[in-house]
């Protein structure tokens, strides 16, 4: 059988986490933007260590298992 928890979990995080999407951290214009559809580099950073801080988080300390049959 194959876990497919972090396959999900990753691909829900990667979409939602997308900077300039639902937000942008740190904006061009204010400290945070919502829906904006522009990202730039301090962004893309931010966002990636978000991402793989909250991915670690459902990962490890959660344990997050999809098991398919």
């Amino acid at each position: 059988m194959a876990d497919w928890g972090p396959v999900l979990v990753a691909v829900v995080l990667f979409v939602l986490l997308t900077p300039g999407l639902l937000f942008q951290l740190p904006g061009h214009n204010r400290v945070v933007e919502f829906g904006s559809m522009r990202t730039s580099g301090a962004a893309v950073i931010v966002h990636a260590v978000i991402f793989f801080g909250i991915l670690t988080i459902f990962l490890i300390t959660i344990g997050v298992h999809v098991y398919a049959g």
